[in-house]
């Protein structure tokens, strides 16, 4: 049986994929994405606001993503992110993890591990809470 728009072959129903962020099963399109804070992002995003401002190229999605990040962004400077980062990445998380950790700024390490259960017993109860310490240090001193 030949579909529409399908090249020769047999037809196969798409299987509906399941899921599941805790479990860090976020599908194919995210097997080998690099996973940015929102504060990266938003220096992203800053970098070419005045080009796209200029070339009148400011999208209603770019906009609003710009608005997103400059709210939720914990940390406020260049020096601050690269810091985190380096926290971060002696750490054997998952890349998806470590951005939950830094974009979610939590202060207990039970309160981490309930929101992002994929951490589960990947690092010390203890470590973790040096770790989430260390960040919100960074957080309040950042300059």
């Amino acid at each position: 049986m030949i579909r529409a728009g399908r090249k020769q072959g047999p037809y196969r129903p798409r299987t509906e994929e399941t899921l599941d962020a805790g479990k860090l099963e976020l599908g194919e399109d995210f097997q080998d994405a690099e996973c940015l804070l929102i504060s990266e992002v938003k220096v992203l995003l800053e970098a070419q606001y005045e080009s796209k401002k200029e070339e009148k190229n400011l999208t209603d999605v770019y906009t609003k993503t710009l608005e997103y990040v400059q709210k939720f962004s914990r940390y406020t400077n260049r020096g601050t992110i690269k810091e985190v980062r380096a926290l971060l990445k002696p750490t054997n998380l998952e890349p998806f993890e470590c951005a939950q950790l830094g974009n979610l700024c939590c202060t207990e390490y039970d309160e981490i591990k309930s929101l992002v259960p994929s951490i589960g017993d990947k690092i010390s109860d203890d470590d973790l809470d040096s770790l989430l310490k260390q960040m919100d240090s960074l957080k309040k001193y950042q300059g």
